[in-house]
């Protein structure tokens, strides 16, 4: 039930009002729009979220060997998408996309496996 209502009302929400805000010039109206996203935790929270996943990321990179960290973070890339899609919503796909899935899991295990070794 909350899946949902979360699809059809969240994004809705998140901007509702935002169309309201008329100022004069685009500065001003900028400026406005800005501390309106700024003030709602609804758009704040992902954006947070999504910024420390990349400052994690990028110091990653700079302590682990490149040739592990770069094709596991962009293997893993494509699973988190689907499931985040999946979470709002979105039709993931196929049998074909679970296979696919399975595949980049053991590939990443490979990766690891033979680098742990």
């Amino acid at each position: 039930m909350f899946y949902f209502y979360f699809r059809k009302y969240y994004w809705f929400y998140l901007s509702k009002g935002l169309e309201k805000i008329k100022r004069d010039n685009w500065i001003e109206q900028t400026a406005w729009e800005i501390e309106f996203l700024v003030t709602r935790w609804q758009f704040m929270l992902p954006l947070i979220l999504n910024i420390s996943g990349s400052l994690i990321y990028y110091h990653t990179l700079g302590q682990s060997d490149l040739s592990l960290a770069v094709p596991i973070t962009n293997s893993l890339t494509f699973i988190f998408t689907t499931l985040a899609a999946s979470l709002l919503g979105e039709e993931i796909g196929s049998k074909k996309t679970w296979i696919g899935i399975a595949f980049v899991v053991i590939g990443v295990g490979l990766c690891v496996g033979s680098k742990v070794q």
